[in-house]
């Protein structure tokens, strides 16, 4: 008969590769970790310095191995989350660059990247400027730059630990935007005033073809249940004011004044934030928004006429309302 204790449930004596994955998976599921197999996978590919589809051609592993692995492990199994152990996030073709400091990018915001990039596409190579507003990692900024030939891109971050990230990646990813004969800058700046009068942005007013951005939109009182998000995700990525909608204010009044008439923004939101939410959505509060004193003569709007047309919803791909598309308003 055989004693079970806490031997039997750490690497240890386990020595091979089909051993360990089978460990870490199921002490990764008991401990309540989402997708436990596919994290276990790239935990043991990253020690081992290879790719899960590769790990089929390991076998035995050294002590050296297991104790990496085992770091690993017991920091995921604390919730850091898996991408701040691997260092990198996945996102369309590319990866990214990700810590602590700055927002890990979601699969649900690729629908956004690809919307822009679609729209950025459709326009003369002429007018293929576009600006990711509250960038992060500035991966957004980065897949503009590096799927749509001929453009500028600029990455909007104003907070100080995320931009170090932002200037990070776009460096990286430099090369791959200048073979698309692609511009990429980057701005440290607040993505609600960029573009007002004397401000980083003032001279792009009425000539971007398109606004993306993935802002803060979770209200205040408001706390994630992951503790992936709770605990290691910067707060200032998060939240967005009382109703979650303060820095989406912002950020379309940054737009209006940037876009082109017919220029388009892209922008997300929680699913809570869709058309059924009425005003308290982001739909609603595009919809609504009319050009005010001052702002409205640097949009080149009349005071008091809307600000975007043709504000539709897009769901993500289980189904829930995640981003708006909006158009500036005025002549083509």
């Amino acid at each position: 008969m055989t004693t079970s204790g806490p031997e039997d449930f750490t690497i240890g004596g386990r020595s091979t590769v089909r051993d360990v994955l089978f460990d870490a998976e199921h002490r990764l599921r008991n401990a309540g970790v989402p997708s436990p197999s596919v994290d276990a996978a790239e935990i043991v590919a990253f020690a081992l310095d290879t790719t899960r589809g590769r790990l089929f051609l390991q076998e035995e592993l050294s002590e050296e191995q297991k104790v990496h692995i085992e770091r690993l492990l017991t920091r995921r199994l604390a919730r850091v989350p898996l991408q701040h152990l691997l260092g990198t996030a996945a996102f369309r073709y590319l990866d990214v660059a990700v810590g602590p400091g700055v927002f890990i990018p979601r699969p649900e915001t690729e629908l956004l990247a690809e919307a822009a990039i679609r729209e950025l596409n459709a326009r003369p190579a002429e007018e293929r400027i576009a600006v990711d507003l509250c960038s992060g990692s500035g991966i957004v900024a980065i897949a503009l730059a590096t799927e749509c030939e001929d453009s500028t891109v600029c990455a909007v971050e104003w907070d100080d630990d995320a931009v170090v990230w932002t200037r990070r990646n776009v460096e990286t990813h430099q090369a791959a935007a200048d073979a698309r004969r692609s511009r990429m800058t980057v701005e440290h700046a607040d993505a609600t005033t960029v573009a007002e009068p004397g401000q980083a942005l003032d001279g792009l007013a009425g000539t971007v073809a398109v606004v993306a951005s993935n802002p803060p939109y979770i209200p205040n009182q408001m706390v994630p249940r992951e503790p992936e998000v709770r605990d290691h995700e910067p707060h200032v990525a998060l939240f967005g004011g009382e109703d979650g909608l303060d820095v989406i204010r912002g950020v379309a009044v940054t737009a209006a004044r940037l876009l082109r008439p017919g220029g388009l923004l892209v922008i997300e939101h929680a699913d809570v934030q869709g058309v059924d939410a009425g005003p308290a959505g982001v739909p609603g509060v595009l919809a609504s928004l009319r050009a005010e004193d001052p702002w409205a003569v640097s949009a080149g709007l009349p005071a008091g006429a809307p600000a975007f047309v043709d504000v539709v919803d897009r769901i993500d791909l289980n189904g829930l309302p995640r981003f708006t598309l909006a158009r500036k308003a005025g002549l083509r």
